[in-house]
């Protein structure tokens, strides 16, 4: 869900969701709706129940989390003339547990985590509510995203199929491979390095764990990216028949790609998706691996 928002609806109260660093926040500002009476956040806040809980997840998720402020906050709980905002708060303890946002989706946020212990100090009911209608939209995205991945890795198993056809009656005939096989990885890993910038093998070098349980790059790849694939394989295939050589055709097939991406990035479901090696794999390869620009490594035969 990142860069995207999303609404829940508890009771009838429309609740703003967003994403922070690929973690949900829940705007804690709609949910007060729910509460009986004049309350404040920083009624909340200065409970200390309340902070004892933000501290323990804030020592749990935030290495900078500046524990003597609170300790001092802390001490001062309870007390009917003491009040903080979140503000304060954010600004004092360095938390990152809780923010404010502003424009059309503003107000305060907190991780769900601590959005469910707010839920709880508006009532026990309330807070049953959003846990489930979380879940519920949790449960929808991972039905539809999952369908659109599988569709899309079928798709582009298909597509490759229709590549590998164009290889063995286009390119082996004329023996520009020292080897049949060769021509099949080095024309699966043109289009690897146009979509991940690096082969199927540097990319298992970079993702041992992975590898090991039966993983290769195109199964870690995300829906844009699955979509983009499919087409530049039945491209491809359609590049090869017309005689044109590996590097014209990395060069139509990227510029192509690149287009793509653009359209499919500014679709919210699609850019909503994440690759599951961004961690491990961005490093690798644009730090670790230190991968040489493609002609230099002799990666275009004709």
């Amino acid at each position: 869900m990142n860069a995207k928002n999303s609404k829940l609806i508890v009771q009838n109260i429309e609740i703003s969701l967003t994403s922070i660093n690929n973690e949900d926040y829940i705007c804690i500002t709609d949910m007060m709706k729910a509460k009986d009476g004049e309350f404040f956040i920083s009624d909340w806040l200065r409970n200390a129940n309340t902070l004892e809980y933000l501290a323990a997840w804030e020592t749990m998720h935030n290495p900078d989390f500046n524990y003597g402020e609170f300790a001092i906050i802390r001490s001062k709980a309870g007390v009917n003339s003491y009040k903080i905002s979140v503000k304060e708060w954010v600004e004092k303890t360095n938390s990152i547990g809780i923010t404010a946002k502003t424009g059309r989706y503003g107000g305060t946020y907190a991780h769900k985590d601590i959005s469910f212990n707010f839920g709880m100090w508006i009532s026990p009911v309330f807070q049953l509510y959003i846990v489930k209608e979380y879940q519920r939209l949790k449960e929808i995205e991972s039905n539809q995203y999952g369908l659109e991945w599988s569709v899309n890795r079928v798709l582009s198993k298909v597509n490759y199929k229709v590549q590998t056809d164009a290889i063995k009656d286009y390119i082996i005939p004329k023996g520009i491979y020292p080897k049949d096989s060769y021509a099949y990885s080095g024309e699966a890993d043109l289009l690897n390095f146009i979509m991940f910038e690096c082969t199927a093998q540097q990319w298992k070098d970079a993702n041992p764990d992975k590898a090991a349980q039966g993983e290769n790059i195109r199964d870690s790849a995300s829906i844009n990216e699955l979509t983009i694939l499919s087409y530049l394989e039945s491209r491809n295939a359609t590049l090869i028949k017309q005689g044109i050589d590996k590097s014209n055709r990395f060069a139509i097939l990227k510029e192509e790609a690149e287009t793509i991406k653009k359209s499919l990035d500014s679709t919210d479901f699609m850019k909503s998706m994440k690759k599951t090696h961004d961690g491990i794999y961005v490093d690798a390869v644009g730090k670790d691996l230190q991968i040489a620009p493609p002609k230099k490594r002799g990666f275009f035969r004709k």
